[in-house]
């Protein structure tokens, strides 16, 4: 399904439902909805995003799925959910506030979820949101209601600094990590 410009600029705003269920290994935290993902209804569904390649790539997976087959992804003990639930054009657009905000409600999420870990895509939104300026890459030392954190790259295609292959073995780590009980 490709959105036409309407349904595009429609999809402002709109809030995209969390693919997530009680117990998970690992709950995806996208930084928030982009427009072609809150027009299709699918998480990280603009063509251009590398989270369902990365996803493969790094062994959580055993093929690559489109965003459409969401749903399946907690028979393999993964979810998704976002940091703030509006849609935006562009990730940039979110203030402070609402990623400080989104990231309380991520915690109360994960209380009541129980996720094992929690797998931030997104550095600066994972800094903003958590007060952790100097955060980097992998798993962070505090956890959050009880689960692991994990930060990644951001898969968007505007995330230059990384290719589908680094991306694919920042995934794989996750996943070694998140395979040790």
């Amino acid at each position: 399904m490709r959105p036409t410009r309407e349904e595009l600029a429609a999809a402002a705003d709109r809030l995209l439902p969390d693919v997530i269920a009680p117990g998970l290994d690992v709950l995806f935290v996208g930084i928030n909805p982009g427009l072609w993902s809150a027009a299709t209804g699918w998480h990280f569904a603009r063509p251009g995003n590398r989270f369902w390649p990365a996803l493969h790539r790094g062994g959580f997976t055993p093929r690559l799925m489109h965003p459409s087959e969401q749903d399946e992804l907690p028979g393999y003990g993964l979810g998704i959910t976002n940091m703030v639930a509006r849609a935006s054009a562009r990730a940039d657009e979110l203030t402070a506030v609402e990623l400080v905000a989104g990231a309380a409600l991520l915690g109360e999420k994960v209380a009541r979820y129980r996720p094992r870990w929690v797998a931030v895509v997104g550095v600066t939104a994972y800094r903003i949101g958590f007060a952790r300026p100097k955060a980097t890459f992998g798993e962070q030392p505090e956890p959050l209601a009880g689960a692991r954190v994990w930060v990644l790259p951001n898969p968007s295609g505007l995330n230059a600094h990384f290719t589908p292959v680094s991306l694919g073995a920042a995934f794989a780590e996750l996943r070694e990590a998140s395979t040790v009980r």
